[in-house]
């Protein structure tokens, strides 16, 4: 089967705390028209993108006991990540890990590792 825009990421899973980024587009120029050469952006420490998956958050560790009434199979319980799929997110890059996905850039990022994040909505 072949992804369309529509589902092209329902088949990803992100795991725990980390979430996937489309890095946003750098500015070409200067605030004085300068022309940047390309990757000049790329070798910044600071990087911003937009959210578009996250993963479930961080597990929660459940207690060994040992009790004849529990079910064997209990749920995994995660503690929810802030950021949210839209979100615009500034990020380290000595955090992130660059991927390709369908020849488009792509970061994998942990939580820990973002800075801030702009939301369209009221908090």
């Amino acid at each position: 089967m072949r992804l369309t825009t529509d589902n092209r990421f329902k088949k990803l899973i992100v795991i725990g705390d980390r979430v996937l980024i489309r890095p946003a587009k750098p500015n070409e120029r200067t605030e004085t028209g300068l022309y940047l050469p390309p990757g000049v952006g790329e070798r910044e420490k600071v990087q911003q993108g937009y959210i578009i998956k996250t993963g479930p958050g961080y597990a929660i560790p459940l207690p060994v006991e040992e009790e004849s009434w529990k079910s064997s199979e209990e749920q995994v319980k995660y503690v929810p990540l802030q950021a949210r799929e839209g979100d615009l997110a500034i990020f380290l890059l000595s955090g992130a890990t660059e991927v390709l996905y369908e020849n488009d850039k792509y970061y994998i990022v942990p939580q820990s590792a973002i800075l801030m994040l702009e939301r369209e909505e009221d908090i």
